[in-house]
């Protein structure tokens, strides 16, 4: 439902609004419906009935046990159920309610409250289970699919009240316990043992916000609350993310991101970093204006510059830097000439290359754009043009005045990292021509770090293309993820093994391989590539890379080979099999990482219940079975036991044309597993002589344009 302009003004009118640190305002409860109740905010997306405005429909999203939908009580007291409401939070996905106190007095006199909020949990971190009382003990019983889980704490005096403090419950007069996970369709119970003395006062058991009670000598004697402020945890729906994701009532909206970690059951919404505002209403989440707010690094708000969902820093006119806090600025004296003179400087390399592409291939030249060029195919770096961003620049598409269309990359800051890394790149590119790997068509010259011009490669990354299955167009057959990988490799293997100079990629990875509209291969990002001289095998180099595609082998010794990118493209391998990220953070502690993960699947025999659901035939297992051997020989830690990237290829090559391969099930040795089944868990060591389990790597998921994890300059 979008609301139509009037409708929204009305929104902004008449809603409560939330105040960020960005000082924007934004609407929380859909048109026409009660923002609040009493004190109480009444967010999307719970609501109460019906929106005012004709044909609109509930306030509330809709579900099966109808739990967003609340009842408000002569506009002053809101309730869930028949639970009195006092706030509820949609970022914390969190609602405070109040909620009985259990009593139990020697006449006989007791109440033992029961709590039944379908669709709802008992926060297990934001409450406590507390009796208070003198030879007294409390229950606190659940019941779920007909299985009864009880937890409690008792709390004796022994007659000696006078050793009983203030502020106490350690259980001598108040006790307190935490709540277990999953509890719901509760009971809360207090009791006296029978063989108490005590003659004065009664027992009290009660759920309560951390917190929000303090304990008092006084209420041994007499206890003065009915009623307790309790925690409940809500989410939407039964189903995690990944279920949810692509379905008609998927509740995250724009510019917000679902997490389903640590829930009991379903998933809840957030903003992305850089947006605010209410994940779950149907205009979504908003740009957070940095530069007006104190979450920015720029010297200040004149040097800063908002852009969607972040922000950027400058100097002023005459100056240099990068206009940080920490970089500042400085004038332009010495480092206007060192400019002038590396900008010269990459004019004779870029000529020199040019002649290098006339010399080879004429069909191969670059062309040098202008910067006027480049904007008007840009519209101007419209942002809505923005196809990718990486840690060194933002990738635009572009329509030249001949109507091709290119990739523009331009650089974010200015700083000698991004001169020597399109150095590099456009250095390694003017070794490549091959139908597999992206081509530079040329760059421009008169901006300070050049900008790069690709061909348009439309169909997006090989990462996201794995991570859309819910699209059935979108999730091909098996034969087109093999040739995908096959095209790959032999892009890889004419790298290493058919450039005039072998290039060592070094930064292999599902977003670095990008699909056409065939779904043809093309490998991208050659900025942290290396040229290796014919007579070497190896380079010294400080690591670089992206956390669960790296080599460990690589990070251990600085010794950058070709095998590094063999590791490499045995997780992508990998990736393409399972569905899986790279390093995926809701699997045990030892299999975070996907090689490891993937790995004692096959060392189990479990493959085949790893593989991405729709991928897997009975027509294709054979050739599954194969290609997942060939990522485990891949991903072998040693780098000179795993195949070149040449015989990788030529083993695709080979699944592919439906030739038998020389294994078969049985033929994979107790030897080879066992080597395999180590690697899976084996520790490795860093520069610094400690060990950790590869499982443990700690970083991003390799999410879209991630930047490289330089841990210095590469170099």
């Amino acid at each position: 439902m979008q609301p139509n302009t009037k409708l929204t003004q009305l929104c902004q009118i008449l809603m409560v609004t939330i105040v960020f640190a960005s000082n924007e305002s934004f609407c929380t409860s859909l048109p026409g419906c009660k923002s609040t109740c009493g004190d109480v905010e009444v967010p999307y997306p719970f609501g109460i009935s019906n929106s005012s405005i004709p044909n609109q429909g509930p306030c509330f999203i809709e579900s099966n046990e109808s739990k967003f939908n609340l009842t408000c009580e002569n506009d002053t007291k809101l309730f869930l159920w028949n639970l009195p409401v006092l706030n509820i939070s949609f970022l914390e996905g969190q609602i405070e309610i109040s909620t009985l106190v259990a009593i139990y007095c020697d006449n006989n006199h007791y109440n033992h409250p029961y709590l039944n909020i379908p669709g709802f949990v008992i926060s297990p971190k934001e409450n406590k289970f507390i009796t208070v009382g003198c030879d007294n003990y409390g229950y606190l019983n659940s019941v779920d699919n007909n299985e009864i889980y009880s937890t409690g704490c008792l709390t004796r005096c022994y007659g000696n009240r006078n050793r009983i403090k203030n502020g106490t419950c350690s259980g001598i007069g108040c006790c307190q316990a935490d709540i277990p996970p999953m509890m719901r369709n509760i009971t809360i119970e207090a009791f006296r043992f029978e063989n108490s003395t005590e003659t004065v006062g009664c027992g009290n058991s009660f759920i309560v916000k951390d917190g929000s009670y303090n304990f008092s000598v006084s209420h041994l004697d007499y206890f003065p609350y009915e009623r307790l402020p309790m925690i409940i945890d809500w989410s939407i729906g039964s189903k995690n993310c990944k279920a949810s994701k692509g379905e008609d009532d998927y509740a995250c909206k724009k510019n917000s991101v679902c997490f389903d970690e640590e829930i009991d059951f379903g998933y809840q919404c957030k903003c992305n970093k850089g947006y605010n505002g209410n994940p779950y209403h149907p205009d979504g989440c908003k740009d957070i204006d940095e530069c007006k707010t104190s979450n920015n690094t720029c010297i200040s708000e004149k040097h800063c510059r908002n852009t969607e969902g972040s922000y950027e820093c400058f100097c002023p006119d005459g100056q240099s830097g990068n206009g940080t806090k920490e970089g500042g600025c400085n004038r332009r004296d010495l480092i206007t000439k060192i400019a002038i003179g590396t900008s010269a400087g990459l004019i004779v390399l870029f000529v020199l290359i040019s002649i290098l592409y006339l010399t080879e291939d004429t069909s191969q030249s670059a062309q040098i754009f202008t910067e006027e060029e480049l904007k008007k195919a840009t519209k101007n770096y419209d942002e809505s043009l923005i196809i990718g961003r990486g840690g060194f620049g933002t990738v635009f598409k572009g329509i030249l005045p001949d109507n091709k269309i290119v990739a523009v990359k331009k650089s974010k800051i200015i700083d000698a990292d991004q001169i020597e890394q399109f150095i590099n790149e456009v250095v390694v590119l003017s070794q490549i021509n091959h139908r597999n790997v992206v081509k530079l068509l040329g760059c421009c010259l008169e901006t300070e770090v050049p900008s790069l011009v690709y061909e348009f490669v439309s169909n997006g990354t090989l990462f996201d293309f794995i991570q859309s299955t819910k699209d059935k167009a979108n999730n091909p057959t098996w034969k087109t993820r093999l040739r995908i990988a096959a095209e790959t490799a032999g892009a890889l293997s004419y790298l290493h093994s058919a450039a005039s100079i072998p290039i060592i990629h070094r930064d292999v990875k599902s977003t670095n391989i990008l699909l056409d509209d065939n779904y043809t291969a093309k490998v991208s990002d050659f900025g942290a590539s290396r040229l290796v001289p014919l007579d070497q095998t190896e380079i010294a180099t400080m690591v670089q890379g992206t956390l669960g595609y790296l080599d460990p082998e690589y990070m251990q010794t600085h010794q950058l080979t070709e095998k590094s990118d063999v590791y490499s493209f045995g997780v992508v391998l990998a990736e393409l099999l399972t569905g899986d990220k790279p390093l995926t953070f809701n699997r045990p502690e030892e299999s975070i990482s996907l090689s490891m993960h993937f790995l004692s699947c096959l060392k189990q025999d479990k493959i085949f219940e790893a593989i991405q659901v729709g991928v897997l035939s009975d027509d294709n297992k054979k050739e599954i079975k194969e290609v997942a051997i060939l990522a485990a020989r891949c991903m072998r830690l040693r780098g000179d036991e795993r195949p070149s990237m040449k015989e990788v290829a030529m083993e695709l090559d080979g699944i592919r044309l439906m030739e038998k391969h020389p294994w078969n099930d049985a033929e994979l040795n107790f030897e080879e597993s066992q080597r395999l089944l180590h690697e899976a868990s084996c520790s490795i060591y860093n520069e610094t002589g400690d060990s950790y389990n590869l499982g443990n790597t700690i970083g991003f998921d390799s999410l879209r344009d991630q930047p490289l994890i330089a841990y210095d300059d590469g170099r």
